[in-house]
């Protein structure tokens, strides 16, 4: 199979580009990734020399090059997104160009290329805080931010296509993702660097938001699964079970690294800063999927990729906080 994977520099992205062609010895793969703030080649380095891989830098919303690229391939699988809750809430523009008008240019192409699969990765903050329970994919959404807003109304464009032209679309909703390779303006990234530097940790509010943590790999694994079995038209929540409070979250990886807890630094709290997020994951469960690896083992080496890749962040932070993003603390 051919894929085109959009969003490929990133994070996510980048994991998933790795785990197929490390799998599947007849797929070829074109990355194409704008590579904004959060894109970044060196993570890639292992497989840019790879024959059956081929980079293309440029934007998801640039149709005519989208349509040149969907020509080639037999599916899209669309990690492209402007993803983190700080940002869409000082610049929410460039959100909805991104998730939403970037959605629907690849969904034209797919509908135009007749494509076999055309997978939306999206994430569980589109149903919004949940206090008890969790939330099904027929759950109402009702996201807080304009990021969440911005993936629902991505979501939902692409399951309109499946409906009213028969494009072949799946929707992919995962809890919070961690693991290598993650831009550090998230929280276990964030955290783990910082302690690193001996600078403070930032905990929003009282630090008991409570989120289901899923390791990147784990995360892949699942997505494969519903490229490759997945019923068309149909959404699929993806978790692990793993439902920590950040303050334990952070509380863990000063735990790890043997750092003193006076490093946590309380911070005023975010706007609208759900509370809890959880997810039923039945149907992709159904599929054959199962997290295999323990959170705590999953952090132990995310905390040591971190600690042997000092040089790798240390580039990649020195540009983290540009402009009035150096006074923000930034945490998912």
């Amino acid at each position: 199979m051919r894929l085109l994977v959009t969003g490929g520099a990133g994070f996510i992205g980048g994991h998933f580009i790795r785990h197929m062609l490390a799998t599947y010895s007849d797929f070829q793969v074109i990355n194409l990734d704008k590579l904004t703030y959060a894109g970044n080649l060196e993570s890639l380095g292992d497989v840019q020399e790879h024959p059956r891989y081929q980079f293309v830098q440029g934007d998801i919303c640039d149709a005519p090059l989208v349509d040149s690229l969907a020509s080639q391939v037999d599916a899209i699988v669309n990690f492209a997104a402007e993803t983190h809750v700080d940002r869409s809430i000082l610049e929410p523009r460039g959100f909805v160009q991104t998730n939403v008008e970037g959605t629907y240019v690849l969904l034209e192409a797919a509908k135009t290329h007749r494509h076999r699969r055309y997978v939306q990765i999206s994430t569980d903050e589109v149903y919004g805080s949940i206090e008890q329970g969790a939330c099904t994919e027929a759950a109402p959404l009702q996201p807080s931010s304009p990021y969440a807003a911005s993936k629902a109304c991505g979501d939902l464009l692409a399951l309109s296509y499946a409906k009213t032209f028969d494009v072949p679309v799946l929707v992919t909703r995962s809890t919070n993702n961690f693991g290598p390779y993650q831009y550090p303006e998230k929280l276990i990234p964030l955290c783990i660097t910082n302690a690193l530097e001996d600078k403070s940790l930032p905990v929003y509010g009282d630090g008991l938001n409570v989120r289901d943590w899923l390791y990147v790999v784990d995360n892949c694994r699942a997505i494969d699964l519903v490229l490759h079995t997945g019923r068309a038209g149909t959404v699929y929540n993806i978790g692990a079970g793993n439902e920590r409070t950040n303050i334990a979250v952070v509380r863990a990886i000063l735990h790890e690294l043997r750092r003193s807890e006076t490093l946590i630094d309380y911070v005023t709290d975010r706007v609208a800063h759900d509370r809890r997020y959880a997810v039923c994951c039945r149907p992709v469960a159904a599929l054959g999927f199962r997290p295999t690896v323990r959170f705590e083992a999953a952090l132990r080496d995310t905390v040591q990729w971190y600690a042997d890749h000092a040089d790798w962040w240390g580039r990649v932070k020195s540009g983290a906080f540009q402009h009035y993003y150096q006074q923000q603390y930034h945490q998912r």
